[in-house]
């Protein structure tokens, strides 16, 4: 008896300590299942649905093991014993029929849901019985993660904030998103699932927040030496609530233009809240072309550039020729003309095209003779 002692007590260890773990959970709280808006609460029920689903299988399998464990034992002479036995139509149904019509459960689950919640989107609804109001414009937020703290700029409102936002309660939120540096991952359990902010590419997330507070928002992936203080709150308003705080932030004496998003880019951990009264007017397509300082290059510049033959002199040559097509409302002409085997990207292409070169002097091109 002595031997088993020592194993029998470690056993029971074990069990005190997940039954301690349990009840210090319980205390704990589930934020994505009890989120705060209505795109996070249709995220939370799709994870029960997809987890019951999966439960119709695991379950079975955990209480079959335990039932042959016990019936099958070696002292239990009661149990069948049938050496020659090795096939059950019966048993072969259940075993890929059921598993069977779970993925196909979960199949169109994920793709209804994934439809349905494409980030993408704009918001056909603010609650399960509340539509979105056709009158109702969203409330575009232009996110951008830096090092390691995350800026606010409010077109509509033409102010910026560092590490703080504000929304309408009820109101759709439009974001766009994107990073100066390395990828980020965006993240506000409350109100809507985490999608990434990559350098030099736009990303959007549409959510709403259906309760006032105020909520917490961070960076879900490890992005360097400040990702445990790359966090920012997020506060759910009501009109004239939300009226005040843009008062207030307009009130800031500091704009937010390219000399101060510069010094604003260097890497900085656990800032505190800062809040910039005015935007310089284009400074977002630069923060995502990545050209804020005057020593970088756009990169619809680039591709302009790579598009009309590189930097040499065709490359020249084409970019002069072709500058009053360029700034065209039709500019697919250009591609007709010098790529025609870019036809099936000429929208991509052209979307990029934001920022173009200053005007110059129309280069003389040489005749001959």
């Amino acid at each position: 008896m002595s031997f088993f002692q020592p194993r029998t007590s470690r056993r029971i260890g074990r069990f005190g300590l997940l039954a301690l773990g349990a009840l210090a959970l319980s205390g704990c709280n589930l934020v994505v299942m009890n989120p705060a808006g209505d795109v996070a609460s249709q995220q939370a029920d799709l994870i029960i649905y997809a987890t019951v689903l999966m439960l119709i299988v695991i379950v079975p399998v955990l209480v079959l093991t335990v039932f042959f464990a016990i019936r099958y034992r070696a002292d239990n002479e009661e149990a069948a014993y049938d050496p020659e036995w090795d096939h059950s139509v019966s048993l072969e149904i259940v075993v890929w029929s059921v598993p069977l019509a779970i993925i196909i459960c979960l199949a169109g689950l994920t793709w209804v849901a994934t439809h349905r919640l494409d980030p993408y989107r704009d918001l056909p609804r603010i609650t399960a019985t509340k539509a979105v109001d056709e009158n109702v414009t969203p409330l575009q937020v232009q996110v951008v993660a830096l090092d390691w703290k995350w800026l606010f700029i409010y077109p509509e409102y033409n102010i910026a904030t560092v590490n703080e936002m504000a929304v309408v309660v009820d109101r759709p939120v439009e974001f766009k998103l994107t990073s100066t540096t390395v990828m980020n991952a965006f993240y506000i359990p409350d109100m809507v699932g985490m999608i990434y902010a990559m350098a030099g590419m736009e990303t959007e997330l549409n959510g709403v927040l259906n309760s006032p507070g105020t909520y917490a928002g961070f960076a879900s992936h490890y992005n360097g030496a400040g990702f445990s203080r790359m966090r920012f709150d997020v506060k759910a308003l009501d009109e004239a609530g939300f009226d005040a705080w843009t008062a207030q932030v307009a009130d800031a004496e500091q704009p937010l233009d390219r000399a101060s998003f510069v010094q604003l880019e260097q890497p900085s951990i656990d800032d505190d809240v800062h809040y910039y009264g005015s935007v310089q007017e284009g400074l977002w397509p630069r923060i995502l072309n990545m050209c804020v300082g005057d020593d970088k290059l756009c990169m619809n510049d680039m591709m302009m550039v790579d598009a009309l033959g590189g930097g040499g002199i065709d490359g020249l040559y084409n970019r002069e020729l072709y500058r009053g097509l360029c700034s065209a409302d039709n500019p697919e002409g250009m591609f007709a003309i010098l790529r025609p085997d870019l036809s099936d990207r000429t929208e991509e292409i052209t979307t990029a095209m934001d920022l173009l070169p200053p005007e110059t002097p129309q280069m003389s091109v040489p005749t001959g003779n």
